[in-house]
């Protein structure tokens, strides 16, 4: 670390840098997609481009209530969040099974299932302006917390607690898990070409 830099402030900007060039990949590899490309999906029961990104918004939105609740001075953590025992082994768990080079696959709850309608050619285009929204509300957080010992409730259940430093890594590794499987979508035999 720099002199004057803190914990907070190493670990929030790792994580803007990360999530900033997921929504810039996005934007140069997906925004050129036409809607019949961006809604395509390989089989019934796997997602589409669209249906990823619009996964990550659904989910990552989930963190922005908690980051402005800790952004606020007078903050006070749940019982919970006090004192879960698990709080160390969540985190780890979920960092392990996010992994992108991890092919174990993780079922969402029914609360994070992407849309299964039409979800709009500009799914990209909203996918990068929550990134940056994202990154707005990590950079408010207080830069003199310890991202270690500040505990977080999931964004999916608030029985799950974990560090926030591991908070960002689970949202980084979440995105580039579903770029990757965004990816995966336009790599199948069947994907329909460009019009």
């Amino acid at each position: 670390m720099t002199q004057g830099e803190t914990e907070m402030t190493r670990r929030v900007e790792a994580a803007a840098t990360e999530l900033l060039e997921v929504a810039d990949a996005a934007a140069a590899r997906f925004g050129d997609l036409s809607r019949e490309q961006l809604d395509w999906r390989p089989s019934p029961d796997r997602w589409s481009v669209a249906q990823c990104f619009d996964h990550l918004i659904k989910v990552h939105s989930e963190y922005l209530p908690a980051f402005r609740r800790l952004a606020d001075p007078g903050a006070r953590p749940t019982v919970w969040e006090r004192f879960s025992p698990f709080s160390g082994f969540f985190g780890q768990v979920l960092i392990r099974s996010l992994a992108p080079e991890s092919q174990r696959k993780v079922k969402t709850t029914k609360r994070a299932e992407p849309s299964a309608s039409d979800l709009g050619a500009d799914i990209i285009e909203r996918f990068g302006h929550h990134q940056r929204e994202l990154v707005a509300a990590m950079r408010a957080l207080p830069g003199h917390a310890d991202p270690r010992r500040v505990i977080v409730s999931s964004a999916i259940s608030p029985l799950v607690t974990y560090s926030l430093a591991d908070a960002f890594t689970i949202i980084v590794l979440h995105c580039q898990r579903h770029f990757l499987q965004a990816e995966r979508v336009t790599q199948e035999p069947c994907f329909p070409a460009k019009t």
